[in-house]
């Protein structure tokens, strides 16, 4: 398995991230710890979370994710095997004042001293992106973070954003994460991708498995209920969705892969991508995901799955 560079940076992963948004909200922390543990044994490095994971949960006001990871962290000692990235603004925005505070608050969550991939959850227009990105900057400079990464920006932004950093004379950003995958081609493929790939940004889609759908889980509107995240599937029952589960269904029985391992093994193979994130609530769950790693798909798939999609 050959790593893949983020970007510009010196970051190197495994073609594979581990989302962390499942890690104290479906995964109790005893799951996630096996989670966490199967995945980097099994080759994962690159381990993605967020400052608002899981405030969505009664009872919860952000940070759960980190925090399990933290304690993950401390217990098994292998913080130098792994990358991770996590978020900032999807709450609070992005004005430099409240930036650093939060940034202090992840480190002290995850207990590192340095976050590897520092995000910007979404775009925040109100915030001139020169003060956002120079409140990034100088966490860089104290050592606080390694890297930088835009998440949810348009193409329009995305480029405004290389311009600003350009002009100012800070460190570029090295990645951009986006929503894409079999069925939603669309929120990435054209400019957004042509400007990712133009600017030298790894590309790390979110949403790569579609709630669950490319699993093969939800079938039918009778299926929807299996989930916290089924009835998110309804939208996908209609036109390409039954189309491109019939065509995984025929490669993953050429290849004796998983319905997700395959899927997943076709972004790895898309122009532009780093490494898709997905998420596991158990182990089992977890080895469909990590397969994809050393699932090569012919050309012929490829493009199957390609006419399935499209």
């Amino acid at each position: 398995m050959q790593k893949r560079r983020i970007g510009s940076s010196a970051l190197e992963v495994a073609p594979l991230a581990l989302g962390g948004n499942v890690f104290g909200w479906t995964a109790d922390e005893a799951t996630s710890f096996a989670v966490l543990d199967a995945f980097v044994d099994s080759g994962g490095a690159m381990i993605d979370t967020a400052d608002v994971y899981s405030a969505w949960v009664p009872g919860h006001s952000g940070g759960e994710s980190e925090t399990v990871i933290g304690r993950w962290l401390k217990r098994s000692g292998k913080r130098d095997q792994v990358v991770i990235a996590t978020k900032v603004g999807f709450m609070a925005g992005l004005a430099p004042e409240s930036i650093g505070p939060a940034c202090d608050a992840s480190l002290q969550r995850l207990g590192v001293d340095c976050i590897d991939l520092y995000y910007q959850h979404k775009d925040d227009e109100t915030v001139p992106l020169g003060d956002s990105l120079g409140a990034f900057e100088e966490l860089r400079e104290h050592g606080k973070i390694r890297a930088i990464g835009l998440s949810q920006f348009t193409a329009p932004r995305l480029n405004e954003a290389i311009q600003v950093t350009e002009k100012q004379g800070f460190t570029r950003p090295c990645a951009l994460q986006t929503w894409y995958n079999l069925v939603e081609r669309e929120k990435l493929e054209g400019p957004l991708r042509d400007a990712a790939v133009q600017h030298g940004l790894g590309i790390l889609p979110f949403y790569s498995l579609a709630n669950g759908f490319l699993t093969g889980k939800y079938r039918s509107k009778d299926d929807l209920g299996k989930s916290v995240r089924g009835l998110r599937n309804a939208e996908y029952l209609e036109g390409r969705g039954m189309r491109v589960l019939e065509a995984l269904d025929e490669v993953a029985a050429e290849t004796g892969a998983a319905l997700a391992t395959v899927a997943l093994a076709w972004t790895m193979a898309q122009p532009g991508i780093t490494a898709p994130i997905a998420s596991a609530t158990s182990v089992d769950q977890l080895r469909e995901l990590i397969a994809a790693l050393t699932l090569e798909l012919t050309p012929g798939q490829i493009e199957r799955l390609n006419e399935a999609s499209a």
